[in-house]
């Protein structure tokens, strides 16, 4: 099944406080894949066969045929709608083969063949699940052929029809669609089960609002439930602007994913963002030429800090990540402090100063294993400002080229490793991810 993968900012959308973090949106190929997917890995039409090859009795014996009993159950065809505001509408074509003996000798075989419709509702259960569950069936008969005489046929044709397709079809057959609906439910409840973030955290994906429901595709507004390894949950930041969703691409299932929602997976994984950086892991500058390990311009930190001087800069994150995605670029904004401390043979490590430091990264998407991973790579130092300092008031600026060093060869490295591990996405109804196009689309203000 091809998946159209989509970036944004946040999702539009009606009613309610909070925003989705995903939309997901499936088509009629996808549903009817879902449904053949659940009939192969199940043994419905197994027990429909043996069902149908059961001798049936029916409340009237048909005059001039004895012994009826089902057999030769043709796989049903099932053709699928979908009517606005409701659901899905299945029709199911039946074939098979009622036998028995004429009285007049010999055995008879009637092929018989009906369509089955039923419309089902799409709903959400309590604890976010999408559920479909019948509401209507009827059962129409559509051709049938027999090898007794003409006018037998004739005499037994009206009690066929009672007796036989209003009594014993439904019996067999409405049983059947509802295991068929209850396997696609099967299939829709994996999508809501919790997701671990390596040892970060957890994810989980939930409706957010009751299914909607068009001619072409059925939407889902799902909630990204992500819980800190402490159990506490992270909320979505809500400060982007609103942005509308694409248009859906034909024979396709498409899936947006906010950006609001990307920014908080990375705060789950802040706390393994803290890197400690010696002055043996930096030792080449911006341009990959060689340095100094962390040469400084200030004469006042000189003098402070012999260059042998062994030293340790502790990166950690103070706020959350900000992640950016338009038509063109994706960007994840960092905002850390660099604490720079020496460590002297003979005592503790000392605090010189403490620099607030405002990162912008380019990042990459890809699919993989099915899932979303993103990889980060420094474009600029936006901002560097003094936190603090031992050492008095110097010129931070000074600092900025050797830091961006720092982040460059050292911390961005170790972020991405963290990030190997990928943004699960929604396990649902069998969307084959790695087969996804990747694509942005520009945020409104």
């Amino acid at each position: 099944i091809w998946c159209i993968l989509f970036l944004g900012g946040w999702l539009a959308w009606s009613g309610g406080a909070d925003g989705p973090g995903a939309v997901i949106r499936i088509d009629l190929g996808m549903i009817d894949h879902a449904i053949s997917t659940a009939l192969n890995e199940s043994d419905v039409l197994q027990k429909m066969a043996e069902e149908a090859a059961k001798k049936k009795p029916t409340t009237k014996p048909i005059k001039g045929v004895s012994g009826l009993k089902m057999k030769d159950l043709r796989p049903p065809v099932i053709s699928l709608a979908l009517p606005p505001g409701s659901g899905i509408f299945m029709v199911v074509l039946v074939q098979m083969t009622i036998a028995g003996k004429s009285f007049i000798g010999g055995n008879t075989a009637i092929a018989l063949a009906a369509n089955l419709t039923a419309s089902s509702r799409l709903w959400q259960d309590a604890t976010g699940i999408p559920r479909l569950s019948c509401r209507t069936r009827h059962i129409a008969l559509v051709s049938i052929k027999t090898n007794l005489p003409s006018s037998i046929l004739l005499k037994v044709m009206s009690k066929f029809l009672d007796s036989t397709l209003q009594k014993v079809l439904p019996g067999l057959l409405c049983p059947a669609v509802d295991a068929v609906l209850n396997l696609v439910n099967a299939k829709f409840t994996t999508m809501t089960s919790k997701i671990p973030l390596g040892t970060a955290g957890t994810l989980r994906y939930a409706l957010l609002n009751p299914p909607v429901t068009t001619e072409t595709f059925i939407e889902l507004d799902l909630k990204t439930i992500l819980h800190q390894k402490e159990g506490k949950e992270v909320d979505l930041p809500m400060d982007q602007p609103v942005a509308s969703l694409p248009l859906k691409r034909d024979a396709a299932a498409q899936l947006i994913l906010s950006a609001n929602f990307l920014s908080a997976e990375l705060c789950i994984l802040l706390a393994s963002f803290n890197l400690d950086i010696s002055n043996n892991m930096v030792g080449v500058n911006w341009e990959g030429k060689g340095m100094s390990p962390l040469c400084f311009d200030s004469p006042q930190i000189s003098r402070v800090l012999p260059p042998s001087q062994p030293m340790v800069i502790e990166m950690r994150e103070a706020k959350a990540p900000v992640v950016t995605i338009t038509l063109d670029k994706s960007c994840v904004q960092l905002f850390s402090t660099a604490e720079f401390r020496v460590i002297p043979s003979d005592s503790a490590p000392e605090s010189l100063f403490v620099l607030d430091v405002h990162s912008n990264l380019e990042a990459q998407f890809a699919i993989a294993e099915e899932k979303l991973h993103l990889s980060l790579a420094l474009q600029s130092l936006a901002c560097v400002a003094l936190a603090s300092s031992s050492l008095g008031t110097f010129d931070e600026l000074l600092l900025k080229r050797v830091l961006a060093a720092i982040v460059h060869v050292a911390y961005v490295p170790s972020i991405n490793r963290v990030l190997r591990g990928g943004v699960p996405l929604p396990d649902l109804l069998g969307i084959t991810y790695r087969r996804a196009n990747l694509s942005g689309f520009e945020v409104g203000t």
